[in-house]
């Protein structure tokens, strides 16, 4: 057998180190796309958790005291306001547990979100931008709508600032006046609750995913909703009566 040379030895040794190496990089590489991809799904969530679910507590919670318990418009919205808070609270004490003097972070955290979550709301229900309402008409029967009503499409142009309403209040003469049958039943009238239960919104020229967004997410706060075709494309969005 020939003899193996120093040459060849170092050969070897510098050939196991390369393959260990590129051994360890493949056997890397899915580690840290799969930190990677966690770390992005975390984020998400915590967007979700922290900015999203709030509005959306504040809403549902409002919807299901007044369809499932009865409770008034503004009464409703009280109770979507307390339980909002009360998860802004745990938000709060969550991140800042290790603060000892709980009851001065209660006192100081309770004002502020207190505050906050009341002026977003009094904000909804008392004003529409012109950006948001297809023209003044719109604007001046906009708090003929039901409170619940205004809090939930207040919350959406949050998210969807192009968002346009092109109709709330309506008298059975205008559906003649729209080519269409007299709806007897429509709730875009004014209803026992002293409100208008009904709005729409509109859908033609804009991206068909963010239509079906909207309705989804209008449908997540229990509020019903029904694609028209008939004068124009647009949603229509309502609020049930209670029986």
């Amino acid at each position: 057998m020939d003899k193996i040379s120093q040459k060849d030895i170092d050969w070897l040794l510098n050939m196991d180190k390369s393959g260990a190496a590129s051994t360890a990089s493949k056997t890397g590489s899915p580690q840290r796309k799969k930190n990677t991809g966690f770390r992005v799904l975390f984020g998400l969530l915590m967007v979700i958790g922290l900015v999203v679910l709030p509005f959306f507590l504040l809403i549902r919670t409002s919807v299901f005291l007044n369809l499932s318990y009865g409770w008034n418009g503004w009464l409703a919205l009280g109770g979507g306001i307390s339980a909002t808070v009360l998860l802004l609270l745990f938000y709060i004490f969550f991140l800042f547990r290790r603060i000892d003097n709980k009851k001065m972070l209660l006192k100081f955290s309770l004002g502020g979100i207190g505050a906050l979550v009341f002026a977003f709301c009094f904000y909804g229900v008392m004003y529409i931008s012109s950006v948001n309402a297809k023209s003044n008409d719109i604007r001046e029967v906009y708090r003929s709508m039901h409170p619940i009503l205004r809090v939930a499409i207040a919350t959406t142009t949050l998210a969807d600032n192009d968002l346009v309403v092109t109709d709330i209040q309506r008298q059975p003469e205008d559906y003649a006046a729209m080519g269409l049958p007299l709806n007897q039943r429509s709730l875009h009238y004014t209803q026992e609750t002293g409100y208008v239960h009904a709005i729409d919104l509109r859908t033609i020229g804009r991206n068909e995913f963010r239509n079906i967004l909207l309705r989804g997410s209008l449908e997540i706060m229990g509020l019903n909703t029904i694609r028209h075709t008939g004068t124009a494309d647009h949603l229509h969005v309502s609020l049930p009566i209670t029986e």
